[in-house]
């Protein structure tokens, strides 16, 4: 039973190492407390019984640090200060040819409509979101 649990382990850590966020390091350390508990005894139920428990008291102790080391924080820029603000089309927007173009006080923006409609020039329309470069808007009512 050293062997599965070794292979298992082994398994587990390529498997952790080939991915970029924790997924399994934690179920690799309770199979290597499988392996460890089975040198010394031969009883595969009291293996498992050490490895589920191995895993679960590493996966509660460290999961919330591993959580807060690999989430990636969103880097706040000037253009969110866009949002909410009045634009006039500068070009027609139409999401199906990919193209369109708003004017945002002094600055000239990709645009997106945020429903699929096409909107004209010379349309005011309210900013909705921003993806990427590109911002998404609504046809003002």
């Amino acid at each position: 039973m050293s062997i599965f649990w070794l292979v298992l382990a082994i398994v587990l850590g390529f498997i952790e190492a080939t991915t970029p966020q924790l997924v399994s390091i934690w179920f690799a350390l309770g199979a290597v407390g499988g392996c460890i508990t089975s040198l010394f005894t031969d009883n595969f139920w009291i293996q498992i019984i050490v490895a589920v428990v191995i895993t679960v008291v590493t996966l509660v102790a460290t999961r919330p640090l591993a959580k807060r080391i690999t989430t990636v924080k969103k880097t706040h820029t000037n253009s969110d200060r866009n949002i909410g603000k009045t634009a006039v089309v500068i070009n027609d927007i139409d999401n199906i040819k990919a193209v369109g173009q708003v004017k945002v006080g002094y600055s000239v923006w990709s645009a997106k409509s945020a429903d699929d409609t096409v909107i004209t020039k010379d349309t005011k329309v309210i900013v909705k979101a921003i993806e990427g470069a590109k911002l998404i808007v609504e046809a003002q009512k």
